[in-house]
């Protein structure tokens, strides 16, 4: 199965169905599906090999995705390109994955332009927009192109995306994702997003669609479903859209969830026809979690996954994070779901030994979802695929009711006097505080203890507390030895694209001069 049977199946369930929206703009699924085809026959011309590398810069527009839908139905491969990186970034990834082909909207034309100067193996640009300074317009490289059919054939095992990792501990990888990898990725998600027959589906993409964010909406569209598309990253806006357009799902990092909680005004909004408001790319705190509960309703829907393995590791649905009709406990809140039944999940010692129920060690999976492994970087997957076994990084235990939780990143365990703390359970017992908007956890030379546990504390706008309360906070809850030393106070905490706060960044102040561990 090819990913663009997900479209395909959406328009056979009637062509002049709404599937996508932007700004009061509609385009039904039979001209979405033209689109898709006019382009598709403009890059099977061009007689490039399959899994030719092409990527698509742009901000949100259901144009430019559809371009990407283009790119799988004529059999290349997709790199994503996230409009709110750095023109150096977007060079990294063009050379480093071998693109040959970039579509992309008028306004990034200065950043192609430079790109293309460095990048002689980039041969076709094309803006989708309007005209831009050595690139074709869309309507010239669909000019011969019919409006149909076409008779490529692209096998499940084909490579349909590289998709460049979080960028959180160094230059980001190149994550190899087959057809077969990421149609078992969106299965996941319809067997976890239930809808009754003939109920409404309308998803709003609110972050980029051409970047991960697009992937999110494939499940809606193969059940017809519709897309509304949200052009500009302000909360206001997102909360007309979702009430305004009858909104029944849509994805946020749970950084900006919590911004929604502080709104003025925001308790009288109608959420009544919002199915699943999805959360993830980063642990969400308890107690905001039940604020966003209490707000929203039954509706708070958690996906656990990483780019390897993308999206749908484990899900917390939204009737598990009830017990007998209350809102569960913090054992459960603080988990990340059932595994996924696509998937084969284990808890790994070092060794790659399973440990028994309820002990500590490596989440690791095997499946269909388990990436091709790393481009052009077989030491890195050797590394991470092991006898089948995808090791994620993360340490996490399953416990007896068989929700998976993570401890912390392996990466990221504080080692101190010889004692083991984890971030993560430290973080959640800062975030509980009601000055605390966010926060990282981590640990910093120490001449004594090898390393000490800091904590690095964004605020609320307006809130104050000071490091001595959170230290005695912590002290009374968890302990001396996990408590943090001391509390360096930040603006704003320095997160990636999607919503996952920089650690390595944040480590690198206090480690430039220490000589290891970044």
């Amino acid at each position: 199965m090819s990913l663009i049977a997900f479209f395909d199946r959406g328009a056979s369930l009637g062509l002049d169905r709404i599937a996508y929206v932007k700004d009061g703009e509609e385009w039904s699924f039979g001209q979405a599906r033209d689109v898709t085809w006019r382009v598709g026959h403009g890059l099977a011309a061009l007689g490039l090999a399959p899994e030719t590398k092409a990527a698509v810069l742009a901000a949100n527009d259901p144009k430019a995705w559809l371009c990407v839908l283009a790119i799988w139905r004529a059999g290349f491969a997709w790199v994503p390109l996230n409009p709110r990186s750095t023109a150096e970034d977007h060079l990294h990834l063009i050379e480093g994955f071998d693109v040959e082909l970039l579509f992309f909207q008028q306004a990034f034309a200065p950043i192609v332009q430079a790109i293309r100067s460095a990048c002689p193996h980039l041969r076709t640009l094309v803006c989708i927009d309007g005209e831009a300074e050595g690139a074709l317009t869309l309507d010239d490289f669909c000019a011969a192109a019919p409006a149909a059919p076409l008779s490529t054939h692209v096998a499940e095992d084909h490579l349909a995306a590289i998709m460049p990792t979080g960028g959180t501990t160094g230059k980001p990888k190149g994550v190899m994702l087959t057809h077969r990898n990421l149609t078992v990725s969106i299965a996941n998600c319809v067997i976890n997003t239930p809808y009754a027959p003939g109920e409404p589906i309308v998803n709003l993409a609110a972050a980029p669609m051409t970047h991960t964010a697009g992937f999110l909406t494939l499940s809606a569209t193969a059940r017809g479903g519709k897309v509304v598309v949200m052009t500009k990253p302000d909360p206001v806006t997102l909360l007309d859209l979702v009430c305004g357009e009858g909104v029944t799902e849509f994805f946020l990092p749970p950084t900006v969830i919590y911004r929604l909680l502080e709104m003025p005004g925001i308790e009288s909004r109608d959420f009544s026809r919002l199915r699943y408001l999805m959360y993830g790319a980063a642990p969400m705190a308890v107690e905001k979690l039940r604020a966003a509960l209490r707000l929203f309703g039954p509706v708070m829907h958690q996906g656990y996954g990483q780019t390897e393995a993308p999206g749908s590791i484990a899900f917390l649905r939204p009737g598990d994070h009830y017990r007998d009709g209350r809102i569960a406990d913090d054992q459960r809140l603080s988990s990340c779901g059932l595994p996924s039944v696509l998937n084969t999940t284990a808890i790994l010692d070092d060794a790659g030994v399973p440990v028994p129920q309820g002990e500590t060690g490596e989440i690791c999976l095997r499946g269909d979802i388990v990436m091709k492994g790393y481009y052009k970087q077989p030491d890195k997957t050797a590394e991470t695929i092991v006898d089948g076994w995808l090791h994620t990084g993360d340490l996490g235990h399953i416990d007896a009711e068989g929700f998976l939780h993570i401890t912390d990143r392996k990466k990221d365990v504080i080692i101190t006097g010889g004692f083991n703390v984890y971030p993560s359970e430290v973080e959640q017992l800062l975030w509980s505080h009601p000055a605390v908007l966010d926060c990282a956890v981590i640990g910093v030379p120490d001449a004594g203890w090898g390393e000490a546990v800091k904590a690095v504390v964004e605020l609320k706008p307006g809130a104050s507390v000071s490091g001595e309360e959170l230290i005695a906070l912590c002290k009374e809850r968890l302990g001396s030895v996990k408590a943090p030393k001391s509390v360096d106070f930040i603006d704003t905490l320095p997160r990636s694209p999607v919503g996952k706060v920089l650690k390595k960044d944040i480590r690198e102040t206090y480690w430039r001069d220490a000589g290891r561990r970044i």
